[in-house]
């Protein structure tokens, strides 16, 4: 039985994902949820927390569903992911990933590497590899899994503006080597170049310091135009909320971005690291 995608304004989670689609798989059977409770061995109660979000099915439920709708692992593996998820996002973080879609702007800068939701998989699995010291591949697979589904905010139908602002420290530093960054900022560029609703500017060494150095600073507007701020630091972070704390917030980034390179400096400044690590490739 093949399952199809979702229909939705912006991307969903593994767990969404799975709770949408089992209850569509059960429509699709004509079954009641006693008469599936029957059928799987699973009580009719808990099926139906899983359809609705509240819980997600146990290894077993998820493997039974697999054999039932014959889905081939797919129930299976958005469980893992959503456990994976759920385990390795820090509390807070929760609000960010949330707020990521239903944001009508986001507003970031990052001091030492790029910005996540311009990473490419090969970058972020590399940037895992050298700062997550004890993890093993799988866990480090999930965690790059978790940034690529993020990254699909920036496909939806409504895409929100996402303004970037990158310092030029993290473009010279050589994360995954010269093969991946020259890849990593083809495509900056491309998205760049096919994408209206992104902006990217670069912070240059030669303009000298700013008021963000050493960290990252989100800010994201919801539609209905409320505004926090997401601070985090090499190993946490904390959500903003308060007026006056997000404008001064606000305000360091203005001053930041009136720092660095506009649009089309930026541009030639990304396309002469390209020709660096294009040449070191040879």
């Amino acid at each position: 039985m093949e399952l199809e995608p979702e229909e939705a304004d912006g991307p969903a989670s593994p767990a969404e994902m799975l709770a949408a689609r089992a209850k569509r798989a059960r429509k699709r059977s004509g079954l009641t949820f006693r008469a599936l409770a029957e059928k799987l061995g699973f009580p009719h109660t808990y099926l139906s927390r899983v359809e609705s979000g509240e819980q997600l099915p146990s290894a077993a439920l998820a493997e039974t569903m697999d054999a039932f709708y014959e889905t081939d692992g797919l129930f299976s593996d958005l469980a893992a992911v959503a456990r994976a998820m759920a385990a390795e996002t820090p509390k807070w973080g929760h609000k960010v990933l949330e707020a990521e879609k239903r944001a009508g702007r986001i507003q970031t800068f990052n001091s030492s590497v790029v910005p996540g939701l311009l990473q490419i998989e090969p970058y972020t699995t590399a940037l895992y590899v050298e700062s997550m010291p004890g993890k093993d591949a799988e866990n480090i697979a999930l965690q790059v899994a978790k940034r690529a589904h993020r990254r699909a905010v920036l496909d939806s139908a409504q895409p929100p503006l996402y303004w970037a602002i990158m310092d030029e420290a993290a473009l010279r530093r050589p994360v995954g080597g010269p093969s991946v960054m020259a890849e990593q900022i083809r495509h900056i560029l491309q998205m760049i170049e096919s994408k209206s609703a992104v902006q990217v500017q670069v912070a240059p060494f030669s303009r000298g310091v700013h008021p963000l150095m050493g960290g990252s600073l989100s800010l994201l507007t919801l539609r209905d135009g409320a505004t926090f701020a997401y601070v985090e630091s090499f190993a946490s972070g904390v959500s903003v909320e308060t007026p006056a704390d997000v404008l001064e917030l606000t305000t360091l980034l203005d001053i930041a971005r009136s720092q660095a390179l506009d649009g089309g400096e930026s541009v030639s400044l990304l396309n002469a690291y390209l020709k660096e690590y294009e040449d070191d490739e040879k």
